[in-house]
């Protein structure tokens, strides 16, 4: 009896260390791809934000271009092909067709057009934030005008880094000036813009 009992006790031992380290190294891999995954999520979740940031920019710039939409949305937006129906069938669906489209045009008209307008009124973010400079008698930082314009329009989301992208953008143009104070940046409308509005309050004041 021990005889037989050695070997079944070696052979019981070395299952038992193999399946040990098995398991070992089966939690080191949940372990890094787990690490794996939110690493990941959280690069997604930063080039989502970037896509945000930038589609602001673009509405801001006046860029009338449609956005490109993420993998996920453009799958969503995919409409599947029909499939083929019989002769009949669709005989039918376009004699439907043909007597509902009037109506359905006819509906859409007068919705549209108030639409199209309201829009088509609303000052871009561009000619918001040129006619908040050419109104200031100092220089504000980004996050100022952002301050001051969201408090006018509570009904935009004017996001600071997209006004600051929007006052380079100016900057380049020669449509704002830049100046810098230590670490802060400020912002003002051009000398050539101010000194006509500037030139004109004594006028009215003497009226």
């Amino acid at each position: 009896m021990p005889e037989t009992a050695t070997p079944a006790t070696e052979l019981t031992s070395h299952y038992v260390a193999q399946v040990t380290g098995d398991l070992e190294r089966n939690v080191k891999e949940q372990e890094r791809i787990t690490a794996e995954i939110a690493s990941l999520q959280e690069l997604l979740a930063a080039v989502q934000h970037d896509h945000t940031v930038l589609v602001n920019v673009q509405q801001a710039l006046g860029i009338t271009q449609a956005p490109a939409q993420p993998p996920a949305q453009a799958e969503n937006a995919a409409v599947p092909s029909p499939r083929q129906k019989s002769g009949a069938a669709r005989g039918e669906k376009k004699a439907r067709k043909s007597t509902a489209a009037p109506k359905k045009a006819a509906a859409k008209k007068p919705v549209a057009k108030p639409a199209d307008a309201a829009k088509a009124a609303q000052p871009t973010l561009v000619e918001l934030i040129r006619r908040h400079l050419a109104g200031l008698e100092e220089p504000r930082s980004a996050a100022e005008i952002s301050a001051a314009l969201g408090q006018a329009h509570p009904e935009r989301q004017i996001a600071d880094k997209v006004v600051r992208v929007t006052l380079e953008g100016l900057v380049a143009k020669s449509q704002a000036e830049r100046t810098k104070q230590g670490r802060s940046v400020f912002y003002t409308a051009p000398k050539s813009a101010t000194a006509p509005e500037a030139e004109a309050q004594p006028a009215e004041t003497e009226h």
